[in-house]
C-alpha cells in the first residue's frame, strides 16, 4: 500500500486539563493507526492566544502530529476532528520531506 507523510495540526479547547488533552491527541493517533498509519511523533504544544476569536474562545492548546498514512487517512482524520466538539480548527499538511 502506498503510504505518504502528513502533518495534523488541531487546536482544542483551553479549559482542558492536560489528561484531557492528551486523552484527544491519543484517540486521534487510534484513528490514523486504525486505518493503516503509523504516528511518527504527537507533541501537545503550550496553551497559546488565538490570532482571532473563534466560537467565544480567545485561546486554545496546539496539538502538531505528524503521520505517514494511505491517502483515505487524512479524510477520516479530518471527519474525525471536524465532528469532535473539543476541536476548535484543524488543518492536515502533506509534508515534502
Amino acid at each position: 500500500m502506498n503510504t505518504r507523510k502528513y502533518e495534523a495540526f488541531y487546536i482544542v479547547r483551553p479549559a482542558l486539563n492536560d489528561g484531557e488533552v492528551q486523552a484527544i491527541a491519543d484517540r486521534f493517533k487510534g484513528v490514523v493507526e486504525a486505518q493503516g498509519g503509523a504516528v511518527e511523533k504527537a507533541a501537545k504544544w503550550d496553551k497559546r492566544k488565538l490570532a482571532y476569536e473563534i466560537g467565544g474562545y480567545k485561546e486554545g492548546n496546539y496539538i502538531l502530529m505528524h503521520f505517514e498514512a494511505p491517502a483515505t487517512v487524512p479524510l477520516e482524520l479530518s471527519r474525525q476532528m471536524r465532528i469532535s466538539d473539543d476541536v476548535l480548527r484543524h488543518r492536515i499538511y502533506l509534508r515534502e520531506n
